[in-house]
């Protein structure tokens, strides 16, 4: 029986759990139907999405009936076996996804950016013990990066409000500095990325060489702020990982897979990552999926002698065998190809900042407009000679009015005490002219409104 749109309400209100939400006096929206770029609420109200379905996956857009249809052939055909045994799919997309990644080989399978994250860790852990006797198991993380929700990887989480109330956390996990080229304590200077890489090394050195096994960093800084990191600092921190011996993770659940222009974000510097974690956009969303994919060297460390019940990767994902996952990440990558959607993504996020740098001209309280790709973040401030962030109500404002112009749009939420200032954009790789020119005069007016409303 169909339930009337107040019964629809009714219903959410009394049985779910929504995902980060308060929920004393929270009144549910409700999407229906997603088309391109846009989405209809359940009143029948369609919004340009400019964040991807919320939190930066569906990369390709909505309404794909050629993923749809791979995947319902594929579930019918053979959904599933555990990822003991191997799977058409699985094998395509594997083969798929290293052409694209030059030095990597290997690809494990599991079904979310959290879990894909866990994988990393285990490997850096049992790698400690299977090479270097018991040590280099730690792992440093750096502040403002987020890499799940799991009591693991929140353990190495460089955001306070994520992790508030959650631990204690697993032990070995040690932070080094953010690399915010807006706020950074270095200044304008040539040799900025230098200079912040050396800040990792620093943390080595006070912890102990021995202690760490490796580091993994958000390749581009996302929920923490859209940060991305200067020129030479990933060169500059593969040089110190190799030197005190760290296997180099980049967490590209958000950046991987197009968001920025390139397959993977880390291939706009002059570096070899060790192992490369991705989520949201390999399917997006049309399918849970997420990899954990590593250098040979990295999974020969595990070819041992069969009879020895320790020296393998002893670990295991049940939805990692589902193959619908895979099925449409490989239709994903098709399309992605077959569009020409890294170079869109390139030339629409060019438009996209140049709008938001005409904004900041506009509007006083912008402070920094900053991104790469269709990856993209506004920070607002109260004042830009000190650079003090705007009150969190406000920001709060902006994506509320933002959305009363037909934008949705996001911002830093439950991440800090004190930078829940920046907005973040990130829509689809599919994006027009016309798309990037409604958003950016639905941001405007928001400004107009908030300024209004607030006095700024």
């Amino acid at each position: 029986m169909a339930h009337t749109p107040e019964e629809l309400v009714a219903l959410d209100k009394k049985y779910v759990w929504h995902h980060l939400t308060q929920h004393k006096g929270f009144e549910p929206a409700i999407y229906v139907k997603g088309e391109g770029m846009r989405v209809t609420d359940i009143a029948g109200k369609t919004y340009l999405d400019a964040v991807s379905g919320g939190v930066w996956t569906v990369n390709v857009g909505y309404g794909r009936k050629e993923i749809v249809d791979a995947v319902a052939k594929q579930m019918l055909e053979f959904n599933y076996f555990a990822n003991g045994i191997g799977n058409i799919p699985t094998i395509e997309f594997s083969e798929k996804l290293i052409s694209k990644m030059p030095g990597m080989s290997r690809v494990y399978i599991s079904n979310s950016g959290s879990e894909a994250n866990e994988k990393a860790f285990k490997i850096v852990r049992q790698i400690g013990q299977l090479k270097h006797n018991g040590k280099k198991t730690g792992i440093l993380y750096r502040d403002r990066d987020y890499h799940g929700t799991t009591i693991g990887t929140l353990s190495a989480c460089g955001q306070f409000e994520r992790r508030v109330q959650y631990g204690p956390f697993a032990p070995g996990f040690y932070s080094f500095p953010d690399c915010d080229v807006y706020r950074s304590k270095f200044g304008p200077c040539a040799d900025l990325g230098v200079k912040m890489a050396r800040q990792m090394e620093e943390a080595i050195l006070n912890i102990g060489p021995d202690e760490l096994g490796g580091v993994i960093v958000e390749t581009m800084t996302a929920g923490g702020g859209i940060l991305v990191p200067p020129d030479g600092y990933y060169e500059t921190m593969r040089e110190i990982c190799d030197k005190y011996g760290l296997l180099m993770i980049f967490d590209e659940v958000v950046c991987g897979v197009g968001r920025t222009g390139k397959w993977f974000g880390y291939q706009y510097w002059n570096v070899q990552p060790d192992i490369v974690t991705m989520a949201k956009g390999v399917a997006s969303g049309y399918a849970p999926i997420s990899c954990t994919v590593t250098t040979e060297k990295v999974f020969e460390d595990f070819l041992g002698d069969p009879s020895d019940h320790d020296a393998y990767f002893r670990d295991i994902s049940t939805f990692g065998g589902c193959t619908s996952g895979p099925a449409a990440a490989l239709v994903n990558m098709e399309i992605i190809e077959r569009e020409h959607l890294l170079d869109n993504c390139v030339a629409m996020g060019s438009y996209l900042l140049d709008g938001f740098k005409e904004l900041k001209e506009k509007h006083a309280i912008i402070g920094d407009v900053r991104g790469r790709g269709l990856f993209a973040g506004i920070e607002i401030v109260k004042d830009r000679a000190t650079k003090e962030p705007i009150a969190e109500p406000i920001a709060n404002a902006m994506v509320g009015a933002a959305k009363a112009h037909g934008v949705l749009i996001g911002k830093t939420s439950r991440s800090f005490r004190e930078f829940n200032n920046t907005l973040t954009l990130c829509p689809a790789l599919i994006a027009t002219k016309s798309d990037i020119e409604e958003i950016v005069s639905g941001i405007d007016k928001a400004f107009y409104d908030v300024e209004k409303k607030f006095g700024l």
